[in-house]
C-alpha cells in the first residue's frame, strides 16, 4: 500500500528514536515539544478515518455472499433489524364498472426480525517490534485484520444462506450422502435451479438470476462448451466482485468461502432479488480501533503496548426463503481433498 504524507508523519512516532509517545502526546526528545493527541485514544480523526476506510475497502472483497442482500444501516442503541418484505398483489379479475372507482389495494407488509450481534477482534504491538521491525507493521496488521473481519462477516451470512431448505440435488441424487464424484454442477442442474426461482414468481437482480460458486465447482462448470466468460457479455464497470461468467441465464460469482460440507460435498447458492437482508458494514457496521502506546495509563504503565483492532454489529436473515435455491454437488477432480469449512 502507498502512504500518503499524513501517513509518514503519523507512523514515524512508532518508528523514530526521535518521538516518545506519553499520555498526553508525542514528546520530541531534541526539542522537548510535546504534539497532543488528537481524538481516537491518541489517533488523529484524519488517521482514524483513514484506517477505518482502509480496513473497509479491504475487507469488502471477502463479502462475496453480502453483494445480493438487501442492505440495512445498524440501528443506534438496538440489538435487533427489522427487514421488511412486501407480498405481492392479487390479480385483479374483477371487470371495473364504468364511472365506478374500484377500491383502491393496500400494500401487504411484513417484518423479519434478526438480532445483530457484535464480532471483533485485535492485534498487540510491543514497543520493540515498533521501534525495530522494518515493515510497517500497522498496515501489516490491518491487512491481516481486514482479511479476517471480511471473511468472518461473510461466513455469517453464508451460514444463514445455507440453511434454506431448497435444496437440489446434482445427478437427480435424493440426498446428500447420495452424491458420488461424478454428480458435478451441470447445466440441467442450473436449470432446475431457474425453474425453482421463476415458479415463485422471483425477480432477476439486474438481467439476470446469479449464483454464488466455489473454485472446485467453477472448475467442472466452466468446461461446459456453453459458458460464456464473463469478459464477453459484460463491462469490467459492470462486473460483480469475484464474477467469472454465465451459463444457462445465471451469472456466477465465484468464492473460496463458498460452502462445502463434509466429503467434499459444496454448496452452490442461486439467488433472486429480495431473498435475503443483512446490516451493512458502513457507517458503524464495521469499526478499527487504535490504541497508541500511552493510552491505556495504568495499564501500560511502562508505554509497551500498542493495538490495533476492529469490531462490527452484524446479522442476516433469510426474508423471502423460496427466492434461493441451493444446489448441492461434488467435485470430480478435488471433493477428494475439500475440507469441510
Amino acid at each position: 500500500m502507498n502512504t500518503n504524507i499524513a501517513d509518514n508523519a503519523f507512523l514515524q512516532h512508532f518508528a523514530s528514536g526521535t518521538h516518545v509517545q506519553g499520555t498526553e502526546g508525542v514528546s520530541n526528545n531534541v526539542t522537548g515539544e510535546v504534539t497532543p493527541y488528537g481524538v481516537g485514544e491518541g489517533l488523529s480523526a484524519e488517521m482514524q478515518t483513514y484506517y477505518s476506510d482502509y480496513l473497509i475497502d479491504n475487507a469488502e472483497p471477502y463479502l462475496a455472499h453480502d453483494l445480493f442482500a438487501q442492505k440495512h444501516k445498524i440501528p443506534r442503541g438496538a440489538k435487533t433489524i427489522s427487514f421488511r418484505k412486501y407480498d405481492p398483489l392479487p390479480k385483479r379479475m374483477t371487470p371495473i364498472t364504468e364511472g365506478v372507482t374500484p377500491d383502491a389495494k393496500k400494500l401487504s407488509v411484513s417484518t423479519v426480525e434478526a438480532e445483530a450481534n457484535q464480532y471483533g477482534d485485535y492485534v498487540c504491538l510491543s514497543d520493540v517490534l515498533d521501534l525495530t521491525a522494518i515493515d510497517n507493521n500497522v498496515v501489516v496488521a490491518l491487512d491481516l485484520l481486514s482479511s479476517q473481519a471480511g471473511r468472518t462477516l461473510d461466513t455469517i451470512t453464508r451460514e444463514v444462506l445455507n440453511g434454506g431448505t431448497n435444496v437440489i440435488y446434482s445427478g437427480a441424487k435424493a440426498s446428500r450422502d447420495a452424491l458420488t464424484a461424478t454428480d458435478i454442477l451441470t447445466v440441467d442442474d442450473i436449470k432446475k435451479a431457474v425453474r425453482a426461482l421463476k415458479n415463485q414468481n422471483a425477480d432477476k437482480i439486474g438481467n439476470s438470476f446469479v449464483a454464488i460458486i466455489h473454485p472446485d465447482v467453477a472448475y467442472d462448470l466452466t468446461n461446459d462448451p456453453k459458458w460464456e466468460a464473463v469478459k464477453t457479455y459484460c463491462d469490467p464497470d459492470d462486473w460483480y466482485e469475484g464474477e467469472i461468467g454465465r451459463i444457462a441465464g445465471v451469472r456466477f460469482v465465484q468464492t473460496t468461502e463458498a460452502k462445502i460440507y463434509e466429503n467434499g460435498v459444496f454448496g452452490s447458492l442461486f439467488l433472486a432479488e429480495g431473498a435475503y437482508g443483512v446490516t451493512e458494514i458502513t457507517g458503524g457496521g464495521l469499526q478499527t480501533i487504535v490504541k497508541q502506546k500511552g493510552s491505556a495509563g495504568t495499564a501500560d504503565p511502562l508505554d509497551q503496548r500498542s493495538s490495533i483492532g476492529w469490531k462490527a454489529i452484524k446479522t442476516a436473515e433469510l426474508l423471502i426463503p423460496q427466492y434461493l435455491v441451493r444446489v448441492e454437488s461434488k467435485s470430480e477432480t478435488f471433493s477428494g481433498t475439500a475440507a469441510a469449512n
